[in-house]
């Protein structure tokens, strides 16, 4: 279990981290959510032990992570990391070496994972000459080549198009069965929600929403209810009790409600409509919550 108990981070007068706790469960995919500058690269490094905390604990097993501990760890940054000049091979066996690992376990693990992104052509080409999203699955490999406790995942799937993501997200939820640890972080909100369990989100360095997913969804109260027919009135829609706004896309209409209490009136409005052939309440998504909750904080 990952722990992170009060964790404040100083760059000379700027707080760049605030008093940050969470903890990450064995087998757990944890979300760590903001936007650009809220504190997520340098909590990060903090985990890995790249950076000093100016306060506060991080611990994995109830021991601090130290260079004694790095060889259990995984991460993916969000920037490129690796070394254009060298091949596939070289880039891999750097990692591996420098987490410990013999050249033959390497070795062995690199062919299973070139074949299993398909890329096993590319293994003595160098990495200047790949493609980016074939960038990012070396990348990806070489941060779970040491078969990680913790692995951390910074924008995994950037540069990828769907059928490789789908690859990235099979690997995902085959670590987590492995008791993998996971901090995921994305501003794709919809590829938080298919992974995480838990999340905070940070502003400024600060935690300004936190829990279970399902429980901050719940506690949210706001709904969507999606329906398809022939027309709406939507000036008399909207004056309906609890109805906040009436959103036209190109199939259907969305209706943004208050809580589940204003569903019925919805429905009662609605079932007037001609040809009703799908009425759907569903939760806010993440990216709705994360707005308002951000936004809120930017305002305070």
């Amino acid at each position: 279990m990952l722990k992170v108990e009060h964790v404040t981070k100083y760059y000379g007068k700027n707080k760049a981290v605030d008093d940050l706790s969470f903890t990450v469960k064995e087998g757990e995919i944890f979300g760590l959510l903001g936007v650009n500058g809220a504190g997520k690269t340098t909590t990060f490094r903090m985990i890995n032990g790249l950076l000093d905390l100016s306060s506060g604990s991080i611990t994995m097993d109830g021991k601090p992570i130290d260079y004694t501990m790095t060889d259990r760890l995984g991460f993916l940054t969000e920037e490129r990391s690796l070394l254009t000049k060298l091949t596939v091979k070289e880039q891999v066996l750097y990692y591996g070496v420098l987490k410990g690992m013999k050249e033959e376990t390497i070795l062995k693990r690199l062919d299973e994972w070139l074949d299993y992104f398909q890329i096993s052509d590319y293994k003595e080409r160098k990495i200047k000459e790949l493609s980016k999203g074939n960038q990012q699955k070396v990348q990806f490999i070489t941060a779970i080549i040491n078969e990680p406790k913790l692995l951390i995942l910074d924008e995994p799937f950037s540069g990828l198009d769907p059928i490789n993501v789908q690859m990235f997200m099979d690997v995902i939820r085959k670590l987590k069965k492995q008791k993998t640890s996971i901090i995921f972080s994305s501003h794709r909100m919809e590829h938080v929600e298919m992974f995480c369990e838990k999340l905070v989100v940070l502003l400024k360095g600060k935690s300004v929403l936190s829990g279970e997913l399902k429980q901050i969804k719940k506690e949210y109260r706001k709904k969507n209810i999606h329906v398809v027919c022939d027309a709406i009135d939507v000036e008399a829609l909207k004056k309906v009790k609890g109805v906040l706004d009436v959103i036209q896309n190109e199939n259907e209409w969305i209706i943004k409600i208050e809580s589940d209490e204003n569903v019925q009136d919805v429905f009662d409005f609605v079932k007037k409509c001609k040809n009703v052939t799908k009425f759907a309440v569903e939760d806010a998504t993440l990216n709705e919550i994360f707005l308002e909750k951000v936004g809120e904080s930017y305002e305070n």
